[in-house]
């Protein structure tokens, strides 16, 4: 695997007072290292020495779902039970996992590891909050491909900076229940014979097989979203050459959600919106979805890949309602939820014609860890990052989670879905999540076109606002100005 050599400088940390934190403290209020100022005066001390700190405890911020499932208790256990000799030990944050380390770290309350995903990582990179790291000197380095530590690196002057270690790969993934499919599928509904029902190998079928459930049964729904959700809908827009920023996402003042043919993908949108009810327009599917599939009220819908197990957990719950015991409701609960990579969309944005078929393209994201830069224990935290993202410990992780590792060889062993999100990801079907500052404006302006979007499917004739092609490419082109307005104009 190919790497642009990173050229890393570290982040230096001039003791203060006897003080053995890494900022200036003013009243009470510490600064965070500034990089660019230490590269200036030529220091060349890191931080990061390799000398483990003594008899420390440092607090480690998780994702809610492996707190929830158990993952993050046993990682900390592992992880104590390694250091222990050194008297490191790992505890959980409990802190709310959306903290803000940019306003709360000044002031000591913060964790000293976090993770998350790459776009808030880096937010707090440009504001030096958390330290760059020594990535090259990592075990995991050649494991994870360049695209996943690209989306951690800032650049300052001609030196990049990686501030954060890719853990797994976020993008939609399509859920369905195997058990909801017609009786005659492989006869109808699998075109090609390759024994994989057509709706889960394109829109198209999926489109069809959502109106012919609803018609059969009004209260039965086939696929199911809440379109308002930017990070899940924006993907149908890049398919068909829409972008968020230029420049491979670093250039904010180019901003393509219109470019290309994108108004297809508002069109496919429109169209699975008319397969739908009115609860697409807001979060009520985001809501339910989990119940709603489990008591087949839905047959599919798309989120991201760590909720697997909480899909899972509400099946098993609905068979064991049915009289099934704890092992046998289990058991058929991975059997019939089916958790894949998105369909195929149409090259022309009709799902309703036969023709060519695009492979989907989807926002994604890569979450990761970070090494906060107001913690007074550096190494030993660069030791729990390590230890974290270790083969075995990304295993386990993908295996509790659902999750797809980062790492090469981890997505290997747990094979199936995770193997293919990587693989989508090294094909650049997937596109990651601006990691620059300017993304937090894209949100509002795209959520209020997709809600409407959503919304013109339970309009009558004469008020639907988008009729036809150019109409989804006015509006479009108009959240492209309103977010331009955001960045430059109004703030």
């Amino acid at each position: 695997m190919k790497r642009k050599s990173i050229t890393l400088l570290m982040a230096i940390c001039l003791c203060i007072g006897g003080q053995t934190g890494c900022g200036k403290e003013a009243e009470n209020v510490q600064t965070a290292p500034d990089v660019q100022t230490q590269e200036e005066t030529g220091v060349i001390n890191t931080v990061f020495n390799g000398e483990l700190e003594h008899n420390v405890t440092i607090q480690v911020l998780e994702n809610d779902t492996a707190v929830s499932k158990g993952y993050f208790a046993s990682l900390i256990e592992a992880f104590n039970e390694k250091y222990a000799e050194y008297g490191i030990v790992a505890v959980d944050a409990n802190m709310n996992q959306y903290l803000d380390l940019a306003n709360d770290g000044p002031y000591g309350y913060g964790p000293d590891v976090l993770y998350q995903a790459n776009d808030i990582i880096m937010q707090y990179a440009e504001g030096k909050h958390i330290y760059p790291l020594p990535v090259e000197t990592m075990e995991c380095f050649d494991q994870i491909p360049e695209t996943a530590w690209a989306a951690y690196q800032i650049q300052l002057g001609e030196t990049a900076y990686t501030c954060g270690v890719p853990v797994n790969v976020q993008a939609p993934m399509l859920y369905y229940r195997k058990d909801l499919l017609p009786e005659d599928w492989e006869q109808v509904w699998d075109e090609n014979g390759n024994k994989i029902p057509d709706m889960a190998e394109n829109w198209n079928a999926m489109y069809a097989y959502s109106v012919s459930r609803h018609e059969e049964d009004g209260s039965k729904y086939g696929y199911m979203k809440s379109l308002f959700d930017v990070y899940f809908s924006s993907g149908f827009l890049f398919t068909y050459g829409g972008y968020v920023f230029g420049n491979n996402n670093t250039d904010p003042s180019d901003i393509g959600f219109s470019a290309g043919e994108a108004e297809k993908g508002a069109w496919v949108l429109s169209q699975l919106a008319s397969a739908m009810n009115e609860e697409c327009i807001d979060d009520s599917i985001t809501t339910n979805a989990y119940s709603k599939l489990a008591d087949g009220t839905y047959f599919a819908t798309i989120t991201t890949p760590d909720m697997y197990s909480t899909f899972l957990d509400e099946m098993i719950s609905a068979y064991e309602e049915e009289g099934l015991s704890e092992a046998d409701a289990s058991a058929k609960a991975q059997e019939n939820l089916v958790m894949t990579t998105l369909p195929k969309l149409p090259e022309s944005g009709d799902l309703t014609e036969e023709g060519n078929f695009l492979d989907a393209k989807s926002m994604g994201g890569i979450n990761g860890y970070a090494i906060s830069a107001y913690t007074k224990y550096p190494n030993a935290c660069l030791a729990f990052v390590e230890f974290a993202t270790s083969y075995e410990m990304m295993v386990n992780r993908s295996a509790l989670l659902g999750v797809a590792p980062a790492r090469n060889d981890a997505a290997e062993t747990a094979g199936g879905t995770s193997q293919l999100l990587y693989d989508n990801l090294e094909a650049g079907n997937i596109v990651l999540m601006p990691s620059i500052k300017e993304v937090s404006q894209i949100w509002t302006p795209g959520e209020t076109f997709f809600t409407d979007l959503a919304k013109d499917a339970f309009r009558s004739e004469g008020e639907k606002k988008y009729t036809d092609l150019e109409a989804m490419k006015k509006g479009l082109e108009a959240v492209d100005q309103q977010i331009y307005d955001a960045i430059f104009t109004l703030k």
